[in-house]
């Protein structure tokens, strides 16, 4: 049984070495068959000189350097692809998932589940990240039909066959816990510890976050349409009964100015249908675009493998 490690890197220079060093000693220590892909993506700092280095120190390590900072997600997706294990685990890269803690995952997995994510005990992320968090799960619950009673987190392991599958996936945009949860049919959580973060500063802010729903709203879901679907069929049965007054109005009453029932009457009207028209439009646009995205979600600058 082989496991691969992989780990998104992003401006982790005071610590990410660190963190190699463990998730080595770790596996060798359990005497484990392994490989840890590295996936820099984009760092500003000295990030990618380090992983680098370690990937000439240890045979198992693979470090790839991305072009451009693409994001969290399409970095993990770069790994899952590169991996070669029967099993994949994800992690950060900052020490707050204790190597250790693998060794549950493992055994989760073992009985049978192709997807196990780590419940963390007590987490040790920030306030905005928390919150952010909470949001992010209910959009999962709704769009991906995710089980209530199942944590999510980046700590996990992931069957192959699972793996196969995100990686088949064809989306401009992937978010992975979401394909994660649609691709395993038995999904556990396991109870795992959390560290605070010995360097640096978390990576999410409030506009990570912000970007991160919008995207699975309007690239896995379609109530931002039916929103507006919605207000348009609102605004219809608005028009149609405005319409019905004034002209009720100029029948019993008369109006003062010529032609303005009928101006109103027309403008109100053919506005609703107008924006029932766009919003039904702009779902099957969505669609199509979505079945029909087929570009690189990434590019690699350089591999090294050790």
């Amino acid at each position: 049984m082989k496991y691969s490690v992989v780990i998104p890197v992003f401006n982790s220079e005071k610590i990410v070495g660190h963190t190699i060093d463990n998730v080595v000693s770790f596996f060798r220590d359990k005497n484990l068959d392994f490989d840890v892909i590295l996936v820099n993506d984009g760092s500003k700092d000295q990030s990618w000189e380090i992983i680098s280095k370690k990937a000439k120190e240890y045979p198992e390590l693979t470090a790839i350097n991305l072009l451009h900072n693409y994001g969290q997600h399409v970095a993990n997706l770069c790994g899952f692809c590169h991996a070669r294990g029967d099993y994949v685990i994800t992690m950060d890269d900052d020490m707050q998932n204790p190597p250790e803690e693998i060794e549950k995952l493992i055994a989760c997995a073992a009985s049978g589940h192709d997807l196990v994510i780590g419940e963390y005990i007590k987490k040790k992320h920030s306030l905005v990240r928390r919150l952010g968090s909470k949001i992010v799960r209910f959009l999962i619950r709704k769009i991906f039909f995710s089980p209530k009673n199942i944590a999510l987190s980046n700590f996990r392991i992931i069957r192959r066959d699972v793996i196969d599958r995100v990686c088949g996936h064809k989306s401009g945009y992937p978010y992975i816990p979401g394909l994660l949860l649609m691709y395993s049919s038995n999904v556990a959580n396991v109870q795992v510890k959390h560290r605070e973060r010995q360097a640096g500063k978390s990576n999410y802010r409030f506009r990570q976050i912000f970007n991160l729903v919008t995207e699975i709203l309007f690239n896995y879901s379609s109530y931002p349409l039916r929103l507006v679907a919605g207000m348009g069929i609102i605004v219809a049965f608005f028009s149609f009964f405005l319409s019905l007054f004034y002209i009720m109005k100029a029948i019993f009453v008369g109006v003062d100015v010529p032609g303005w029932t009928t101006v109103v009457v027309l403008l109100s009207f053919f506005n609703g249908i107008a924006l029932l028209i766009l919003s039904m439009l702009g779902e099957y646009v969505v669609r199509s675009l979505t079945q029909t995205s087929q570009k690189e979600v990434y590019h690699i600058k350089e591999i090294i493998r050790g």
